[in-house]
């Protein structure tokens, strides 16, 4: 790869590598080279800028869950060396909460999660990031809900300014993914979903689909998988629904697999997942990856589906 280290053998070795140098080894210090100095990294929970920022992240989440693991389930990319790379690598990140931090006083339970992060890199820098940690599965295994632990930041003056679509900065990065059959297949099935044509999900999904969802939710099977769509679907029933990024590929030993950053724009006025409506405007930013095999009706089905939004973030914006 034009201008990375000859010590990465591609660009998800790259990421994957990176990822455990930075916090499994303590090389908080790498972020210096790694990440360019005024990065902004968006998350639901909303917007740190600059290299600097997100290492004292870095320490304060160490200090919290010393024993922290992250596991690199895969790296869906695209890119080149002359445009630069957009890499969506998704984490199992485990951890006990062993230090006073963020969530509070050390509870000493274990939490285990996934992570979605997408990165913009070239030269052996990463200048661009947006990131959905499952922050509503990991309050869960601390004790908490996310609903109350939401309003516990409010009452406590603790809750930052969430990411609304209105404050992102230019961070350099202008792509919009790939034109692979894979990725367009799953944008459109995204895109029916959220256009309420939930029948598509028996149209489209294996029946034996298998679904790990926000919330440290599983979901096996159909049914549950359009429970957990409607249930997001019904609590914003007018919002927009935007793609913003659309990977596909294929190869690497792997199935054909999807990658798609999108989010929905709009008012809290439907009962689902979210309770009873309160008109409040929420953003969601959502992160999916999905993998598709041989079974389904037309004889390619979604298998495996990951689906990641912060419940913590936008219980803050009802709440709030």
């Amino acid at each position: 790869m034009k201008g990375f280290s000859q010590r990465w053998t591609d660009f998800p070795d790259y990421i994957i590598g990176i990822t455990r140098e930075i916090w499994e080894e303590r090389g908080v210090a790498t972020l210096n080279h790694y990440y360019a100095p005024e990065i902004p990294v968006r998350s639901p929970m909303g917007i740190q800028r600059g290299n600097r920022a997100v290492m004292a992240s870095t320490m304060a989440t160490i200090h919290e869950f010393p024993d922290r693991e992250l596991f690199g389930e895969d790296v869906i990319w695209s890119g080149d060396d002359e445009t630069g790379y957009l890499s969506s690598h998704r984490i199992v990140t485990r951890a006990t909460h062993l230090a006073d931090g963020q969530f509070g006083p050390a509870t000493g339970k274990s939490f285990s999660i996934r992570v979605i992060a997408d990165c913009a890199a070239k030269a052996d820098t990463i200048y661009d990031e947006w990131l959905v940690r499952d922050y509503g599965g990991l309050v869960r295994q601390l004790g908490f809900a996310p609903q109350s632990y939401a309003q516990g930041l409010l009452d406590s003056g603790k809750a930052g300014k969430v990411f609304l679509p209105e404050d992102d900065v230019d961070g350099g990065y202008h792509g919009t993914g790939n034109d692979n059959a894979w990725g367009a297949r799953y944008a459109t099935t995204l895109t029916r979903i959220m256009e309420m044509d939930f029948t598509h999900i028996h149209d489209a999904y294996d029946r034996a689909v298998i679904g790990e969802y926000a919330g440290a939710r599983h979901a096996l099977g159909r049914e549950e998988v359009t429970a957990f769509w409607l249930g997001l679907r019904s609590s914003f029933p007018n919002a927009t629904f935007t793609l913003h990024h659309q990977i596909g590929m294929e190869g690497g030993m792997l199935p054909p697999r999807a990658a798609i950053r999108w989010s929905l724009d709009g008012l809290h006025e439907g009962w689902g997942t979210f309770g009873a409506p309160t008109g409040k405007r929420v953003h969601v930013m959502g992160m999916s990856h999905a993998e598709y095999g041989p079974f389904g009706p037309d004889g390619v089905g979604l298998r495996r589906e990951f689906a990641l939004y912060d419940e913590v973030a936008i219980w803050l914006q009802i709440l709030g």
